[in-house]
């Protein structure tokens, strides 16, 4: 059952902290996928000829992206119904869901793991895989999401997206991307991965942004406090400028509603209170910028807001269970790799 949302009364005078995010100018939306830091850890070629299936594991921080570039794909999700993926069909699946490639509805899959593939350098392989009949080809992305927007947005996300480039009136950038990839994935030219590799990130992004502009049916969750007129300003304005020294005041003033109103309405939508939500977005952020090891433990607590490192190691304990040096010392595990072979790349299994 829905809850419903409290009445708006807006404040009639603008704070200074109001003038400096003004609401009115704000895209909640397009600002949370502008920080979204995509990462491609793995791109594979994929010739598929049936009878063929590919049982893929779930991975908990990984999205796959398949592009479907010529022939059908069958791609089946959890107990979901198989689903088509005819050329031009792009499906995105979310982290921890296990899915499977097959080249009919009912097709038997090998597991990932069990089919070699031939290396092409570390991120980059090609995989071949069937019994010599119709030809599917797929370029397959395993890409991480890095940025405290993600985890956000990764919760909310369903276990997989397609968008069908050939039956949208608005995927002209589908479209042409598509066309891109088709093209570097058949074709064996200097630069080639790299080309590739960059083209299945903005794919990723631009399935997500679809998918974002779509949210604004959601009633409750963070995609609807950000299409929110009022509780998305604020929450903007949180993501623009985390070291602001923000208050339920300031940011109530930012979303242009009185205090309580503010207050209760961001409750009902993020589920969780304002300041919760400031005190994670910050030390969410500074893990993010820990991990990526460029800067020390004092100037990420400064640059999210903490005057002390002290206070900023207790909090930052306290939220995720660990030290921030140790997080600053860590990096992504590498992934599970398929076993490698090298063949002639004129023979087909």
């Amino acid at each position: 059952m829905t809850r419903s949302l409290p009445s708006l009364p807006v404040r009639p005078h603008p704070s200074p902290a109001a003038r400096l995010f003004p609401a009115p100018r704000v895209d909640p939306v397009g600002e949370a996928l502008h920080l979204l830091r995509l990462d491609g850890a793995l791109y594979c070629r994929s010739e598929l000829t049936a009878p063929s299936g590919i049982d893929l594991p779930p991975f908990d921080d990984l999205l796959f992206l398949h592009v479907v570039t010529s022939g059908r794909a069958w791609l089946t999700v959890g107990g979901q119904p198989p689903r088509a993926l005819d050329q031009g069909s792009v499906a995105l699946v979310a982290p921890g869901v296990a899915h499977r490639l097959t080249s009919g509805p009912s097709q038997r899959a090998t597991p990932l793991f069990d089919i070699p593939v031939e290396t092409l350098s570390e991120r980059y392989e090609v995989l071949r895989h069937g019994g010599g009949g119709e030809t599917t080809l797929a370029t397959c992305s395993v890409l991480r999401l890095d940025h405290a927007a993600s985890a956000r947005i990764l919760a909310e996300l369903p276990p997989a997206l397609v968008v069908d480039v050939w039956s949208g009136d608005d995927l002209g950038w589908v479209h042409s991307t598509m066309r891109l990839i088709a093209r570097e994935a058949a074709a064996d030219r200097p630069g080639g991965e790299t080309v590739l590799t960059r083209l299945a990130d903005v794919l990723a992004v631009q399935v997500l942004r679809a998918w974002l502009d779509e949210g604004a049916s959601s009633t409750q969750g963070w995609l609807a406090a950000l299409h929110d007129e009022h509780v998305g300003a604020a929450l903007a304005a949180v993501h623009r400028a985390p070291a602001h020294p923000w208050t339920l005041d300031g940011l109530a003033a930012v979303a242009h509603l009185s205090r309580s109103a503010f207050a209760a309405r961001f409750t009902a939508l993020v589920g969780e209170p304002a300041m919760r939500y400031v005190t994670w977005w910050r030390l969410r952020l500074a893990h993010d910028r820990l991990v990526a090891g460029d800067l020390s433990v004092a100037s990420v607590a400064h640059g999210v807001g903490y005057v002390s490192e002290a206070a900023f190691s207790r909090a930052f304990r306290r939220e995720l269970g660990v030290a921030p040096g140790e997080v600053r010392r860590r990096r992504p595990a590498p992934l599970p790799r398929s076993p490698e072979v090298v063949r002639d790349p004129a023979v087909v299994p």
